[in-house]
């Protein structure tokens, strides 16, 4: 079992034990992942890019929070829709190699289609 499976489960039983799949469809998952996204922007927001890179006690336990956030909100909606994220991970990595090879792109922030 893997740790996203182990997560999986255990978001499962906490939800099953609140009644709270009935609240669980893709649609509300995805605005709830939306919600949880913009709360993690919000702890960068009006930080200089210096400030976003040595962030206070503080603020990396609340970054953390939203992280964590973020990613049960993606798991709980992956197990919804049937969405294995270990192999969709893998997958757009090599998607995202072949898109951007890296003698074309290496140290370029351009978009795909403006590096060819």
């Amino acid at each position: 079992m893997t740790d996203l499976e182990a997560i999986r489960t255990r978001l499962r039983e906490f939800s099953k034990a609140r009644d709270w799949e009935q609240f669980h469809s893709p649609k509300n998952l995805s605005m709830a992942l939306s919600v949880e996204v913009s709360e993690l922007v919000e702890c960068f927001q009006w930080l200089t890019e210096e400030q976003s890179k040595s962030l206070s006690t503080e603020q990396v336990n609340a970054v953390t929070d939203e992280i964590a956030d973020v990613q049960l909100y993606l798991i709980l909606l992956a197990d919804k829709l049937g969405v294995d994220i270990s192999a969709a991970i893998e997958q757009k990595i090599r998607k995202n190699e072949e898109k951007y090879p890296a003698s074309k792109v290496k140290g370029s922030s351009k978009k795909y289609n403006q590096y060819e």
